[in-house]
């Protein structure tokens, strides 16, 4: 791996600077996040929001540290594996060329990749199930000192979904995943049925997340349609001191549970959804608030409040801070959002994901869904075919692949290179714009690893 960039106009000590790729670099990147919420979202619900990106201006009454002479690009070998290097990533794709398209990378994969298997889908229930059972005893029987890691793993099992939500709610995230995208069952009854129940013990509404998720991969990586995530919009970061600092410890320190703002916001609005949603939207909230009608009293009445804290509500905090890691650790720092205009569904879904290799006991609990690139190429692939696909996807258009194994670096990257857009430079991190409202980005900086395991 290349030495890091100590030569950086954006050197800082810690994880190094977005380093973005070259301005004439047109096509779409995309990372597959899980959710789309910034601080301001939760003030302004109903609401449409727009970027208004000044071709040169940058924030005007803000201090900046330094101005780089030029943004470095990452279209050469050498540019890609220093850029990996001090991001934490193994490989950073070469550009994808424009003439290919999302169909050409579909055709490639074998077609077996896109069976639905009842036994492997019913296995991965199973398999849920016990993990989550598994983990409730463990916080049953635990000695105090020992409660984190039982609900780490109950969190973990539930979710299922992005390479390590909380080990029992990530499962059941996985499974309702699955069934949101039609590759559980190849009865669509079944599949709504139990996408819901499966949501259920995370008081996520299955139809309002499914729509949402769908837009999430028809627009990822798209300015202002792209549901799972926007950058921050440089007039929104400089509107007003309270807001950007909310923005900055939102982004920063908390950035960790910013999945419950996002879980508020997108799905218990009616006013989100297109009319023909409506009425589905409507009975999977009737089924959320009747499982926090029923579900939580008993709880409550067979084990107090303190109860109620300890087997489902640190558990679910656990599944969020995964949820929110996930979302973050498939890092958009070099993959820059693009206007509809300029987007490409082959560049956003192929060469804008992000593939993250796990300890194999976090992937086998998590069904293989960091295995997310052949996801993204196409969300009908059953998550027990992931893999076979993303071997296909290796062999075919692995040079256009970005890579990474987890490591502090890359955690450290995550938590402390936050985004404002910029069209030219693609983001810019929070203490280049307002270094001295950034103290919890530089405190992380610090306190945070920075090796490679």
């Amino acid at each position: 791996m290349a030495s890091r960039i100590a030569d950086s106009p954006f050197a800082f000590t810690g994880p190094r600077h977005c380093l973005p790729r070259s301005p004439k670099v047109t096509s779409a990147r995309l990372s597959p996040g899980v959710y789309a919420v910034r601080p301001i979202d939760l003030l302004l619900k109903g609401t449409r929001r727009t970027f208004i990106v000044p071709a040169k201006k940058r924030i005007g009454c803000i201090k900046a540290v330094s101005v780089p002479v030029a943004p470095p690009s990452a279209d050469s070998a050498e540019d890609r594996e220093q850029l990996a290097d001090s991001y934490g990533f193994k490989q950073i794709g070469q550009d994808l060329p424009d003439n290919v398209t999302l169909k050409d990378v579909m055709d490639t994969l074998p077609k077996e990749v896109f069976e639905i298997d009842d036994v492997k889908a019913w296995k991965s229930v199973l398999i849920s199930v016990t993990s989550y059972t598994l983990g409730l005893f463990m916080i049953a029987k635990a000695p105090w000192y020992l409660l984190p890691l039982a609900w780490a793993w109950t969190g973990t099992a539930v979710t299922g979904y992005t390479s390590h939500y909380p080990l029992s709610l990530l499962y059941f995230f996985v499974i309702g995943h699955d069934c949101a995208h039609k590759s559980f069952s190849k009865n669509k009854l079944v599949e709504d049925i139990v996408g819901t129940l499966a949501f259920l013990p995370l008081v996520y509404p299955y139809e309002p997340w499914r729509f949402k998720h769908d837009r999430h991969h028809a627009k990822t990586n798209m300015l202002v349609h792209d549901t799972a995530w926007q950058p921050v919009p440089p007039e929104e970061f400089d509107s007003s001191p309270v807001l950007r600092k909310a923005i900055i410890f939102g982004y920063g320190p908390i950035r960790p549970w910013l999945s419950i703002a996002h879980w508020v916001n997108w799905h218990f609005n009616l006013r989100k959804f297109r009319p023909s949603e409506v009425n589905r939207v409507k009975i999977s909230l009737a089924c959320v608030f009747a499982f926090m009608a029923v579900g939580w009293p008993l709880i409550i009445y067979k084990v107090g409040i303190l109860g109620w804290v300890k087997f489902w509500l640190m558990p679910w905090l656990g599944y969020h801070f995964w949820v929110t890691h996930s979302q973050w650790f498939i890092i958009r720092l070099h993959i820059p959002f693009k206007p509809a205009d300029e987007w490409s569904a082959a560049q956003a879904q192929l060469n804008g994901t992000v593939h993250c290799d796990y300890p194999s006991w976090i992937e086998i609990l998590c069904h293989d869904i960091n295995v997310h690139i052949p996801h993204h190429i196409s969300p009908r692939i059953p998550s027990y075919n992931l893999r076979a696909a993303h071997q296909s996807i290796q062999e075919n258009w692995g040079k256009y692949t970005n890579l990474a194994t987890w490591n502090w670096r890359l955690m450290k990257t995550i938590m402390t290179v936050c985004h404002v857009y910029d069209k030219e430079e693609n983001y810019i991190p929070f203490d280049r714009l307002a270094p001295e409202e950034s103290q919890p980005i530089t405190f992380l900086k610090k306190a945070m690893p920075d090796y490679v395991a």
